[in-house]
């Protein structure tokens, strides 16, 4: 549901910098309310009026590294974008009640980059492979 009008009036709230990354990282622009922040320097935004965006398109994550994943929004996060909580989790007093102290920090998934885990095989093959060996001719 993209109009002229509507580009023009997003890019008069945003600016056009802020405009130009927007077409270049999410390929809409959009224009609402700052929610948050978190741990990986995402930025969350939400715009309930209904004139102006979609139902179900009215909440979104502008992401802080260029090369991004969905494994990079932590789980409070998640929840919140899905509409599974209604308040964002620095509005939501249950959730600044419920988290657990013991409760670690999330790290994004690593899997397919420098940093994923590779296991270290101390066992030693129960199959070897087939060595030739040569003898000397005479």
């Amino acid at each position: 549901m993209v109009s002229l009008a509507r580009t023009i009036r997003n890019i008069q709230r945003v600016g056009l910098r802020e405009w130009w990354r927007q077409m270049q990282y999410i390929g809409d622009a959009k224009s609402g309310r700052f929610v948050g922040r978190d741990q990986f320097g995402n930025r969350y935004f939400e715009n309930m009026n209904a004139e102006e965006e979609i139902p179900g398109r009215h909440r979104w994550v502008d992401f802080a590294q260029h090369d991004f994943n969905a494994t990079q929004v932590p789980p409070e996060w998640h929840s919140w974008l899905q509409h599974i909580r209604k308040d964002a989790p620095p509005e939501d007093p249950v959730f600044a009640k419920v988290t657990p102290p013991w409760q670690a920090p999330y790290i994004e998934n690593l899997t397919g980059t420098r940093g994923a885990y590779k296991s270290y095989n101390t066992v030693a093959p129960k199959i070897n492979a087939w060595e030739p060996k040569v003898k000397a001719r005479a």
